[in-house]
């Protein structure tokens, strides 16, 4: 992201007579500072959670497009003047008026992590630096928000260095591809704008056709990738080629008029975007053309031939306004800093209502007013910086080396840290109870403090052991998963979403003590309940899971009856009671047709935090991770249900009696036991710990018979 500038690019004609020659020269837009307040305002206001910024996140595009014709005006300011330009002094440019500042919101945040994070954030967030630091953060965050594993982590505080590892991947390959025009246009004795402007188009065409591809089949991909969203930049050079041309068109009489109305359409759709869109909007898409359009209007609107000022009518006079402008001066570095300060308050507080947030927001913008005033401006109007070109990069490769040893030392502390509470905590899991209040079989501490097992950072990862058969969003079958002796006659079903996944170690360990198989039926994210819902991972509508459930029910339906059937999903898919309803009878009409017994698990607590990261710091005190019992615990309609005996042919099976017990909280630690992986599943260790008590379960409700000794 660009920062304030207070010169920009702006083409025009070398005279009025003569448009086919053209020239660029620098001048002054106070409505494009202007524009940039409109940006950063959306975009934090988004952020704040303020009524009516739902789609805030528009303001992003908006920057984009001021980035490319502010840029590329610059470009062609050189090209048109010198028929050439310097690489190296197009990237020192850039490098003292962006890196400086992002390299102390980077180092500042690494400080604050220190002490605000506990040790398992700490280094998850080391990683984020490092990826930050070298303008790659976008890539590092695509494979998290596309991994459905990872959905459940905590925000990252520097989440929205994407816009700018975007932005800089964009002209680590728009100024060689320029200035390869330029010289080879030089050479051949012909102008470079022609092939700049079929380079824009190129680019732009390209770019919006995967950004449509990619919105249709990762949206998260297509959000943060730079190569769906060139074309926003593409837009902007766009726009400072044909300014020249769009300025001498409105500059005869009534041309005011004509300016009012493109300009007050650019500062409408942006507005509009705001209000209306949201995250259910398949963003970018097609819909991102409305606030980017509208953004190329308004700097079209008030681009002209002379140096007039805007007139009274035009919505650039209200975006050159010195309030707009003092805004708009600070927009870069309030940007870097309002996110790491929103994100660190609410992993220190809790998550904090909207007018707590707006109120982080604005504090942040003092922080952005120093940097601006002792960082960013002195070094980008630096005589002596500006001067060779060696001295600005000296200034980014200095801005990028502070991060980068600042995230090594967070990191590497919080890592021994982690590597000591595992040595801690090594060992096998203990046995479970089959019953009764406490969780092992011979109880644990009885304290809410101590070592965990398994420790905090093996937790994260303590997934069950059936890789490539919990199947992920984008398939529509599953594999041939069968776990046990190759030979085993009799076998037992799990199915369902990953919440039945959580269980195999439990219900392989019951199977293998009878010498039977397990099959496994499950999908990610994919509810078993025939409901069509959306998935985060691909930002749409999860058709790929009703296809799933299709295939899934007609293989059971089709192959050798099984001796049980173990069925489990979350139970908090966005839905009304009577569809929820109607999509477990469909389901388990099917189930129940295949003449084997079903056991329905009550779904387990749903603690809504990274709970690994929690627990790895407050091993003094586990209780700080509890999670109040009725957000935990929420009512399970199907589950009472079946307890009342209302479903012929299933019964629930129901062990939440030791995940929480009886109180107020639902605990993330029991007897030395850490139960969750993430904010939401159980640790594999937890499952084959529950083991007894599900089988013992399952033998009182006669779905198997007592298998001795236990």
């Amino acid at each position: 992201m660009t920062p304030a500038m207070a010169l920009t690019a702006v083409p025009a004609p070398v005279a009025p007579g003569a448009p086919a020659a053209l020239a660029y020269r620098l001048n002054f837009r106070p409505d494009i500072e202007g524009l940039r307040a409109v940006a950063i305002l959306t975009v934090l206001s988004f952020h704040a959670g303020v009524p009516f910024f739902a789609g805030g996140y528009v303001g992003v595009d908006v920057f984009f497009v001021v980035s490319g014709f502010l840029i590329t005006g610059l470009l062609l300011a050189r090209v048109t003047a010198h028929g050439t330009f310097s690489l190296a002094d197009f990237y020192a440019r850039r490098a003292r008026r962006i890196l400086p500042a992002a390299g102390v919101v980077l180092a500042a945040t690494a400080a604050a992590c220190w002490f605000l994070l506990p040790p398992l954030g700490r280094a998850d967030v080391a990683y984020d630096l490092i990826f930050a630091a070298v303008s790659a953060a976008n890539w590092r965050f695509v494979a998290d928000r596309t991994d459905y594993l990872a959905a459940h982590a905590e925000p990252s505080p520097v989440l929205h260095f994407w816009s700018l590892a975007v932005e800089e991947q964009f002209y680590l390959g728009w100024a060689p591809l320029v200035l390869l025009i330029a010289v080879l246009a030089r050479r051949c004795g012909r102008a470079a704008l022609p092939g700049i402007a079929i380079a824009v188009c190129v680019v732009t065409a390209g770019s919006f056709a995967l950004s449509l591809r990619w919105t249709a089949a990762s949206a998260p991909l297509a959000y943060l990738g730079s190569p769906s969203r060139a074309w926003q930049f593409g837009v902007g050079a766009a726009a400072a080629l044909a300014a020249p041309y769009l300025a001498r068109m409105l500059s005869g009489r009534g041309a005011a008029g004509a300016r009012a109305v493109i300009g007050w359409a650019g500062l409408a759709a942006i507005g509009w975007a705001t209000a209306t869109f949201d995250g259910l909007t398949g963003y970018p898409g097609t819909a991102a053309l409305v606030p980017t359009l509208g953004a190329a209007a308004i700097v079209l609107a008030g681009h002209r031939a002379d140096d007039r000022s805007p007139s009274g009518a035009e919505a650039g006079r209200l975006l050159a306004t010195s309030p707009a402008r003092t805004v708009g001066r600070l927009s870069y570095a309030w940007y870097l800093w309002h996110w790491p300060v929103l994100v660190l308050a609410q992993a220190r507080l809790g998550e904090l209502d909207p007018p707590a947030r707006l109120a982080l927001v604005v504090a942040a913008g003092l922080a952005a007013a120093l940097t601006t005033r002792l960082v960013e401006r002195p070094l980008r109007f630096s005589l002596v910086v500006a001067a060779r070109p060696r001295r600005g990069l000296a200034v980014g490769a200095t801005s990028v080396a502070v991060p980068l040893v600042a995230a090594l030392l967070l990191g590497s502390g919080a890592i021994r840290g982690l590597e000591a509470d595992a040595r801690r905590s090594a060992g096998p899991a203990p046995p479970g109870a089959a019953s009764g209040p406490w969780l092992l079989a011979a109880p644990g501490p009885a304290g809410q403090a101590g070592p965990v097992r398994p420790a905090p950072a093996r937790a994260r990862v303590d997934y069950p052991p059936i890789a490539g058969c919990e199947v992920p969003p984008q398939a529509t079958t599953s594999p041939a998963c069968r776990y046990g002796p190759p030979g085993a006659r009799d076998r037992i079903v799990l199915i369902g979403d990953s919440h039945a996944g959580q269980w195999f170690a439990g219900v392989f360990a019951l199977a293998s003590r009878r010498g039977w198989a397990v099959e496994v039926l499950v999908k990610q994210g994919c509810p078993l309940p025939r409901l069509t819902v959306r998935s985060p991972q691909l930002g749409r509508a999860y058709t790929e899971c009703d296809v799933w459930r299709r295939h899934a029910l007609a293989r059971l339906a089709a192959g050798p009856r099984p001796r049980l059937i173990v069925a489990a999903s979350l139970n908090r898919y966005p839905a009304g009671a009577r569809a929820l309803g109607r999509g477990w009878d469909d389901t388990l009409d099917r189930l129940v047709a295949t003449g084997a017994p079903v056991a329905y698990l009550r779904d387990t607590p749903t603690l809504g935090r990274d709970v690994p990261t929690c627990v790895s710091g407050a091993l003094e005190s586990w209780r700080r991770c509890s999670v109040a019992r009725e957000a935990a615990l929420p009512r399970d309609a199907l589950a009472e249900r079946l307890a009342r005996g209302r479903r012929p042919g299933v019964s629930v099976v129901d062990v939440t009696g030791a995940l929480c017990p009886s109180g107020p909280r639902c605990p993330a630690v029991r007897e030395g036991v850490l139960l969750y992986r993430d904010g939401a599943h159980l640790t594999s260790t937890a499952a084959a710990v529950l083991a007894p008590r599900v089988e013992l379960e399952l033998e009182r409700l006669g779905l198997l018979r007592p298998f001795p000794p236990r």
